[in-house]
């Protein structure tokens, strides 16, 4: 049976990609809308685009089902809701080609969590700069999918440079 994102992973998502309204460009300049929707290549967001909450939520229901699939084909052994729901938004803020080629896809699918939740911090860069926000989502997923008690990170020390890429 195929896996679906959980209850957890959905407001990971809505905590870090923050419901917009009206289309903004994303630190990489990217139109999105919504709970992070991009509309691919399709034009489909734009400037002065405008939709309401409803609307967010169907497109956000429209995007996670494409990330549910991507991370069911890509994932070669079993995992846990809370890993799968991870991986997903994981995938949701940098593509399925991203986990496709990383690291931790290729530890988790030789069974090596261990190894495989280190690899999260790693993605915590834009535009070739590590962005503090990223960092917090990175160390939510990885929150996640070792299944601690507590997910969403809101702090990290001023250090963090130094003290979250060698986990």
């Amino acid at each position: 049976m195929k896996k679906k994102i959980n209850k957890l992973g959905l407001e990971l998502i809505k905590h870090f990609e923050s419901l917009k309204l009206e289309a903004y460009q994303d630190s990489v300049g990217v139109w999105t809308i919504g709970w992070g929707h991009t509309g691919g290549q399709d034009g489909s967001v734009y400037e002065g685009l405008k939709i309401t909450i409803d609307e967010a939520e169907e497109l956000l229901k429209k995007d996670l089902i494409i990330f549910e699939e991507g991370v069911n084909r890509l994932i070669q052994i079993e995992i846990n809701e809370n890993q799968f729901s991870a991986l997903v938004s994981f995938s949701f803020n940098l593509g399925l080609e991203n986990l496709k080629k990383s690291t931790l896809l290729k530890y988790l699918n030789n069974g090596d969590e261990n190894h495989a939740s280190k690899e999260f911090v790693k993605w915590s860069k834009a535009g070739g700069k590590r962005l503090k926000g990223l960092v917090k989502r990175r160390l939510s997923e990885r929150n996640l999918f070792c299944s601690f008690c507590r997910i969403i990170v809101d702090n990290i020390k001023d250090d963090w440079e130094t003290n979250y890429l060698d986990l």
